[in-house]
């Protein structure tokens, strides 16, 4: 017989909880940008020709160029990578949006026109930069938690604590 039992005792404190939620928040992150899939469709009419309509399909992963220090570093690679893929994805909703009439050839001739007409939406993808946040907002709190329990913020105890001493007298 197995003696194994679940102890949620840890959860009860501040750094048990805050590992918890890195953890579910952690897994929202990337599950809520992998598997992404868009498509931007064009409307493309030529003098003269038959209108047509182009679609582009776009996907995740997108082609665009043990201790406290550990965890100072996931905080720390949380608030960066955060960043970089909240500018990825501005640049990818940029490349996708309806700039991208400019950039086709064929609507840049002077008889022809085109006209943006959708892009898919990428609710999820914000999502993602929000739980990035989150993530290193809770890495950053369990640093805290992790500074307050070593030594590092704890006073020594042999060192005089702060205030006035009564006089001592010679006798």
């Amino acid at each position: 017989m197995s003696d194994f039992h679940l102890d949620l005792g840890p959860l009860k404190e501040p750094l048990g909880f805050i590992k918890l939620l890195e953890w579910l928040f952690a897994v929202f992150a990337f599950a809520s940008c992998g598997g992404y899939k868009g498509v931007t469709t064009l409307l493309v009419s030529c003098h003269g020709v038959v209108n047509k309509t182009i679609t582009a399909s776009f996907s995740y992963p997108f082609r665009i160029m043990r201790d406290y220090i550990f965890t100072l570093c996931a905080a720390f690679l949380w608030l960066v990578s955060t960043a970089a893929w909240a500018k990825a994805l501005v640049d990818i909703k940029i490349s996708t949006g309806y700039r991208i009439v400019e950039e086709i050839p064929v609507c840049k001739m002077v008889d022809s026109s085109c006209t943006f007409a959708s892009v898919t939406s990428m609710g999820s993808l914000n999502v993602s930069v929000v739980f990035g946040l989150v993530n290193m907002i809770l890495w950053g709190g369990n640093a805290w938690f992790v500074y307050k329990e070593t030594s590092l913020h704890k006073s020594n105890s042999n060192s005089p604590k702060p205030g006035f001493y009564p006089p001592t007298s010679g006798i």
